[in-house]
């Protein structure tokens, strides 16, 4: 069954550091506990997609990127993942909740690629987006007139593929952006012609930026040294 813009999806981009005492396990070991996890990622039904940070960040080793209909999907599904015998050796470094829902100012259908299923693109640069109170106190039709700007300046990189999520309430930013793409080079062209943009100047905070690359969960568990 196809999502609509209708579903509402919760998001948690959970990052990881792993301990340096699992480096010290038996290959056939940690590929075994690597096939534990990834039975429960399936058993659990939820959209889910990995991601290797490994040498790209010194708070993180890798990106599980959850989405599902309710929070409690996603807490049984972590839970579980404690459980088994590679749940012992990580350490949550960063966590982010968020959730989708139709945008104010989008011209057509802004459904995540990650809950549409769409295949997942090389890298997804993940980052917290907060705009300062004084842009919520502009009349809607001049943020809209600002945001017309910025959606021009996107449309010139189609092969950079956004998802928008929202954490007002239930996050400590406004906003989740994932940016995926093929090329790193075609996302960092399109964050400097942003930064040109009007609309930039009522950003307060898009840090950190986190760069990583897609890798299934059995091979990046086992790249994990």
């Amino acid at each position: 069954m196809e999502a609509t813009d209708n579903e509402q999806y919760f998001f948690n981009f959970s990052f990881f550091k792993i301990d340096p005492k699992w480096r010290w396990m038996a290959d056939l070991a940690k590929e075994e506990s690597a096939k534990e996890v990834e039975n429960v990622i399936i058993n659990s039904g939820i959209k889910f997609r990995s991601y290797s940070t490994l040498g790209l960040r010194d708070d993180a080793e890798f990106l599980f990127w959850f989405a599902a209909e309710t929070v409690e999907e996603i807490q049984n599904v972590i839970s579980k993942l404690y459980l088994t015998v590679f749940g012992k050796y990580i350490i949550p470094s960063r966590v982010y909740l968020s959730c989708t829902r139709p945008s104010t100012y989008a011209r057509k259908g802004t459904l995540s690629s990650f809950v549409l299923g769409n295949e997942p693109q090389k890298f997804v640069i993940v980052y917290p987006f907060t705009k300062t109170r004084e842009w919520y106190l502009l009349p809607q039709a001049q943020r809209q007139k600002l945001m017309d700007q910025h959606i021009n300046v996107s449309e010139k990189y189609p092969q950079v593929t956004l998802n928008t999520t929202y954490s007002f309430g239930i996050g400590d930013q406004d906003f989740m952006l994932a940016f995926e793409c093929d090329n790193l080079v075609d996302f960092q062209n399109l964050i400097m012609e942003l930064r040109q943009t009007k609309v930039s100047a009522y950003v307060a905070v898009d840090t950190p930026m986190i760069t990583c690359v897609k890798k299934d969960v059995i091979p990046l568990i086992t790249s994990l040294g």
